[in-house]
């Protein structure tokens, strides 16, 4: 046997450490569905900032006093780049406890030229609370590169370095969702010149889902304005079912939300008539065993929303990581300082891969954004599908093409789909 120098073992030893810090968000497995993998189009990436002018200082209120500011909010938008970007880069976030820097490793390139002769669709992402806008880069990245703007919103008052009074986050979100399609939509220079706002789908999580909800035309009832530990002042009647702010608040730019674990129907935020209230088509996903939005009530939102077309993807015994976090960063496994628990149970699921719900993600957003957004009609196929993958059947002919008895899943290889339900309903049902 060959003794390598101590110097050379603790080389080897560093490289790998680096390694396994790199914390990669853009991995598809080998057992991914067929539309998780990346697209044609390099992808660059950009941070921006922006305000909104005159807004309510849901942070600054006492008493009956509503002070006004200017709110800013830090975005990062994701985007097809021109051919022969060469791909790969990093990113600098903070982990769960608000401290911690980790380092992000994925495919788009910091500040490329964008893709410029067409236009593509925008897409908004908005994080749970708390979070940040690196919550869902995987997810961005993998849009950018199928031909969408991906914009990812740090929310103000919401994320783990300014975590503030929730009742920011209930008056918030919707608005700031709602501001960036705007913002996005008026953008100068050679990244607005791509940017088709006309053509929107909003993927929130958790309070994200609670706001693109809102912003699909699910007003709030009246109780939920009035609680103790919401929004003061009664200032979320803003959002109130039926009322004129609410409907000024519909967009028609807006062709598809994908709400994954949204909060707020487990608090009675909604009822059967606001939930009725949705108007764009709307796909869910939730784990079964969700104990923070809870799984019937999401459930309740499927069934409810009958003013639109919707589907209700369930990764059974999953719990509220379902589908949207990141990979755990390396980082997150060791305990905090700052937090009771490690930061790695804010990302990972016990039951469910990270890796293999988000690639799972992916199909499901390329399918549904790509049918409703970019109205591509062959993806309606992939959305056809047994509800229980459980009972679908492989019939394969001696080519491994499909036959007439064959119901498994469209896209996902044999056995692969197991663990999952994808239920659908029609507008009226």
């Amino acid at each position: 046997m060959t003794l390598r120098p101590v110097s050379a073992i603790a080389a080897l030893a560093t490289a790998m450490t680096t390694a396994a810090l790199a914390n990669p968000i853009d991995q598809v497995r080998p057992d991914a569905p067929a539309l998780a993998s990346y697209g044609m189009f390099a992808i660059g990436v950009q941070t921006l900032t922006a305000t909104i002018p005159d807004s309510v200082n849901v942070l600054g209120i006492e008493g009956e006093d509503v002070p006004r500011y200017d709110r800013p909010l830090k975005l990062e938008v994701w985007y097809p780049a021109e051919l022969g970007t060469v791909q790969g880069g990093s990113y600098t976030a903070k982990l769960r406890d608000g401290v911690t820097e980790v380092t992000l490793t994925g495919r788009a390139a910091r500040d490329a030229v964008p893709a410029i002769g067409a236009q593509f669709p925008l897409i908004v992402i908005s994080h749970g609370y708390p979070g940040n806008r690196y919550l869902m880069s995987h997810l961005g990245e993998n849009l950018a590169s199928k031909g969408y703007v991906a914009v990812s919103i740090d929310h103000t008052d919401s994320t783990y370095s300014d975590q503030g009074a929730f009742g920011s986050t209930l008056l918030n979100r919707p608005l700031d969702q709602a501001f960036v399609v705007d913002y996005m939509a008026t953008l100068d220079g050679p990244l607005g010149v791509i940017v088709d706002a006309e053509n929107t789908g909003v993927i929130g999580y958790s309070m994200g889902g609670y706001g693109a909800l809102i912003f699909g035309g699910a007003g709030v009832t009246q109780a939920s304005t009035e609680l103790s530990w919401g929004t003061p002042n009664g200032l979320l009647e803003q959002h109130l079912a039926g009322s004129d702010s609410h409907e000024a608040l519909m967009d028609p730019r807006i062709k598809a939300v994908i709400a994954i674990g949204p909060w707020g129907n487990n608090a009675g935020f909604w009822d059967t008539d606001g939930l009725a209230g949705l108007r764009v088509p709307l796909m869910l996903m939730a784990g079964s065993d969700d104990d923070v939005s809870v799984y019937g009530a999401m459930r309740g939102i499927f069934e409810s929303a009958v003013g639109t077309d919707r589907h209700l993807l369930t990764f059974d015994y999953a719990n509220h990581n379902a589908a949207a976090p990141m990979p755990a960063p390396a980082e997150s496994w060791e305990p905090s300082e700052v937090l009771d628990f490690p930061p790695f149970e804010h990302y990972a699921d016990a039951v469910w891969d990270t890796t293999r719900m988000n690639n799972i993600a992916q199909h499901f957003a390329t399918a549904f954004m790509g049918l409703h957004v970019k109205r591509k009609t062959d993806m309606a196929d992939y959305l056809a599908l047994t509800p229980n993958a459980g009972d679908g059947v492989v019939a394969l002919d001696e080519g491994g093409d499909p036959t007439e008895d064959h119901t498994y899943w469209a896209g996902f290889a044999p056995r692969t789909a197991k663990g999952l339900r994808f239920e659908t309903k029609e507008k009226g049902e």
